[in-house]
């Protein structure tokens, strides 16, 4: 493997460090610590998740509200979170409880709670270059890019991928990061073609090693968000990682990659959250 490891945990640590360090301010000033609300449907894999967000912001001075909801009581529980002045942020644990949509979802978030960046009016603000809460995941990329300090203005860079959780918001925080940007989807037309051009390729389409060394631009730095399980139980990412690796100067594990940035992202926007909340 000839490219450089790009791991999140260092990146996510430097995170946690500071969350830590302002967590504790918060809450030495409002008598609390900052406080995100968890909303899932019964599901195990969402509880589990929702277990591992609640372990990492305890050991950070976080605290988590979990609630476990159906679709009847989805919209009076998150209206009472929205107007709850002890939460600072919401995360809708997906899959939802079945009958909720997953635009009724997002518009039932108070945009100033919405520390995941779903709501459509913190990701109007993202495209208007205007303060907001990003997704975590998308904006774990940026931080972890910066991390590495590698280079993004005036660079070419290509988003494998548009959905509004990570490949849209990418590109639109990328361009902000002054960037060049072209993104590709499963409609894209002879896409190693285009994605050969990218001096950084950012890959979030969800089909397990779809980024074949054929896609990368020999020295290109490549961004795996994927997470795909085989039949074995790890996960792979979208990206061939160790015949990429043979051409790219430097890519993301998976696991181990833009995976950690995540969680770290979410604890501090919603630190982020609670400071705006107080004025601060």
């Amino acid at each position: 493997m000839a490219a450089r490891l790009l791991e999140g945990r260092p990146a996510a640590d430097a995170i946690w460090s500071e969350v830590s360090t302002g967590a504790k301010k918060f809450s030495d000033a409002a008598d609390r610590p900052p406080t995100l609300a968890l909303v899932s449907g019964a599901d195990e894999a969402a509880a589990a998740y929702g277990r591992q967000i609640e372990r990492q912001f305890a050991r950070r001075g976080l605290s988590v509200a979990h609630a476990t909801v159906d679709a009847a009581g989805f919209a009076d529980h998150v209206r009472g979170l929205n107007a709850d002045p002890g939460i600072d942020g919401i995360l809708l644990l997906t899959p939802l409880p079945e009958g909720v949509g997953a635009e009724a979802a997002a518009l039932a978030i108070d945009p100033s709670k919405d520390v995941d960046g779903q709501h459509p009016t913190n990701l109007g603000r993202i495209g208007q270059r205007r303060p907001a809460f990003a997704p975590a995941t998308a904006l774990g990329g940026l931080r972890l890019l910066k991390h590495y300090a590698v280079p993004l203005q005036g660079t070419r860079v290509v988003v494998v991928g548009r959905s509004p959780v990570v490949g849209m918001p990418l590109a639109l925080l990328l361009i902000d990061a002054d960037a060049t940007v072209t993104i590709c989807h499963s409609r894209t037309r002879e896409m190693a073609a285009v994605t050969r051009e990218a001096d950084l390729l950012c890959v979030a389409i969800g089909r397990a090693g779809l980024i074949t060394p054929e896609h990368v631009k020999p020295g290109a730095v490549v961004i795996d968000f994927g997470t795909n399980p085989t039949p074995d139980g790890p996960l792979v990412g979208d990206v061939q990682t160790d015949a990429v690796a043979e051409i790219a100067s430097a890519i993301t594990p998976v696991p181990g990659g833009a995976g950690p940035m995540t969680v770290a992202v979410l604890a501090e926007q919603t630190l982020r959250a609670a400071n705006l909340r107080r004025g601060r």
